[in-house]
């Protein structure tokens, strides 16, 4: 029964995985309905959050009388837009409930048992390996905060700029940079770093081409060019410039161009960054990745605003083509056990908690 346990409840992470970052407030849930062994239905929570998964999986014409569910969180029980979960695993005769984490919403916290029993249904939490799964949505709800994670990419003697190119990794690391972009619901960058590469910043993957994760840009003197790529797309996504500038000309030219622009103070100490966070939070982004260079990166390091650091580790030696390298100590992180086991074609992926 174990061994069940584990192969439908990784069916259920894996699906659940599809819409991370996508499902607004809410979080991306997996739910697999199995009956004799075998899964007769899923579902995902689906993009902007509604319906939920189990609504998903059991809204079809089916006999799922006696079924049992595996679902990688605990049903919801609250009515809000939509009934709550918990009334249509009742309607349809679920005789079991397996799930892997509480939900940390106080509507539903460790009340589906109760509400099951009721019908006979049996709830029953287990464990599972993917404890950090629901880490941003833990942050959302107990903390207000987003999840802060950030990518880097190095040489092989650890520099951060390469003089003569913009990249630093081959194709197939900026494939995988990609799909990682593709898990969050905004970026963060700064004009400088957006200025230097001319970025776009969205997701060039067979697939994902029409996911461009909202763009926030940091932004406090209104540097950023006007003549820049991002620009022709910035209307197609949100896009926000956080500043501390009153140039009223090149405000208007960026509302024009579809771009919402949010006041700030100096970003000089903790507190300023810590208000900087809330007030992304406030715009609904629950899951950023950070995209910048050092300076930028190296405060929120500094001030332990990071949950998560990707380092894509080139297999070339920049020499005296490099410039900028990334602090000794995040380098004697990237271990064998921080390694994320993906094929680069010779170059190396560590994610380093913080």
């Amino acid at each position: 029964m174990k061994k069940n346990h584990k192969f439908f409840s990784n069916l259920a992470f894996n699906l659940a995985e599809i819409n991370l970052g996508k499902t607004s407030s809410n979080p991306s849930v997996g739910c697999v309905v199995v009956k004799n062994n075998s899964v007769i239905s899923s579902g995902v929570t689906s993009i902007n959050g509604r319906p939920h998964a189990e609504f998903n999986a059991l809204n079809r014409n089916l006999n799922f009388k006696g079924s049992i569910i595996y679902s990688t969180l605990e049903p919801c029980t609250h009515y809000g837009v939509t009934p709550p979960c918990t009334k249509i695993i009742k309607d349809k005769k679920i005789s079991k409930v397996f799930y892997c984490f509480d939900d940390p919403d106080y509507r539903t916290y460790k009340k589906a048992g109760s509400d099951l029993k009721r019908n006979k249904i049996i709830l029953k939490k287990i464990k599972f390996y993917k404890k950090d799964f629901y880490r941003s949505y833990y942050l959302n709800k107990l903390s207000e905060l987003p999840l802060i994670d950030a990518k880097i990419a190095i040489s092989k003697d650890n520099y951060t700029i390469n003089k003569k190119s913009k990249w630093i990794t081959n194709a197939r690391s900026r494939k995988v940079a990609h799909l990682i972009r593709s898990k969050y619901d905004s970026i963060i960058s700064t004009s400088k770093s957006i200025n230097k590469d001319n970025s776009i910043l969205n997701c060039r993957i067979n697939g994902l081409n029409n996911n461009k994760p909202d763009l926030i840009i940091i932004d406090r003197s209104l540097k950023l060019k006007t003549n820049i790529k991002l620009l022709k797309i910035a209307s197609k996504r949100k896009t926000y410039i956080f500043t501390c500038s009153k140039n009223k000309s090149k405000i208007l030219f960026f509302k024009k161009k579809g771009i919402k622009i949010i006041k700030i103070r100096e970003l000089n100490e903790r507190k300023d960054f810590i208000f900087l966070i809330k007030k992304i939070f406030k715009l609904g982004k629950t899951r950023i990745l950070v995209e910048s260079g050092l300076i930028f990166l190296e405060k929120l390091l500094k001030y332990k605003l990071l949950n998560q650091l990707y380092v894509f580790k080139s297999n070339n030696l920049l020499r005296k083509n490099g410039h900028k390298k990334i602090k000794p100590f995040y380098i004697k992180k990237c271990k064998s056990n921080n390694r994320i086991n993906v094929n680069l074609d010779r170059e190396e992926l560590f994610s380093i908690k913080l």
